[in-house]
């Protein structure tokens, strides 16, 4: 058996903890310069998302929230929270944050399935991930299927949260381009500064699903489950 925390499988999970830092890096870089580019429309970022929740019929708050980059839509109570760094911004940069989490609010209205499900199943992946793990490594130390199983089964609802949260935010940022276009808010030399920074936010969440389906594999791996042996 090999020691707890290193083995080779290990190995599996590193280009995604590589690809998370790099898309962290990359998203706070790119915003950081389109953020010091005002649009020409001379709208807010907080002002652009009334607008377009207005013209869509989506009653939706929104509201200021602590912190850079903490922007988000809020199925729950419908509310659309931007942060100190996008709210009050008239930056290319904060404007499509704005319009990405407007965008998530038509989904909301419109019954977008992916956000449903997503929404659905937030407890559940909250609580896979804080005890999916940890469960895991337990039964591998004590040579414990059930714990082994069990740790796999509530780890994989975090996996399909990562999962079912790719086609969410690539559908409300393809929905904010169209909205920024197609309502004149951005000039259409000024869309692809949005879309840059909007790409790379997507980077981060696709980061995010990786470690967690190669943690997945992983742990089959090590239970046997998947060819592999604990012994």
């Amino acid at each position: 058996m090999f020691p707890l925390f290193w083995d080779p499988t290990l190995i599996l999970v590193i280009p995604g903890f590589i690809l998370a830092l790099w898309a962290q890096f990359k998203v706070k870089r790119t915003f950081a310069r389109y953020d010091e580019f005002g649009s020409r429309s001379g709208w807010t970022a907080d002002q652009v998302a009334r607008d377009i929740l207005r013209r869509g019929r989506v009653s939706v708050k929104v509201e200021n929230v602590g912190g850079k980059l903490t922007d988000h839509y809020d199925p729950r109570d419908h509310t659309l929270r931007l942060s100190d760094s996008t709210f009050g911004s008239r930056s290319l940069a904060a404007i499509g944050v704005a319009a990405h989490e407007a965008g998530h609010a038509f989904q909301h209205a419109h019954g977008y399935f992916p956000l449903s499900l997503r929404t659905n199943i937030v407890p559940v992946a909250n609580f896979g991930s804080w005890v999916g793990m940890p469960l895991f490594f337990i039964g591998f130390l004590f040579q414990s299927g059930f714990m082994l199983q069990l740790g796999i089964v509530f780890f994989s609802f975090a996996v399909l949260f990562g999962l079912v949260t790719l086609p969410v935010e690539f559908n409300a940022s393809s929905r904010a381009i169209a909205i920024l276009q197609d309502g004149g808010y951005l000039t259409r030399e000024e869309i692809p500064a949005a879309r840059k920074v909007l790409n790379a936010a997507a980077w981060t969440y696709v980061a995010s699903a990786l470690v967690a389906v190669l943690s997945l594999f992983r742990m089959l791996i090590l239970s046997g489950l998947l060819g592999g042996s604990d012994e």
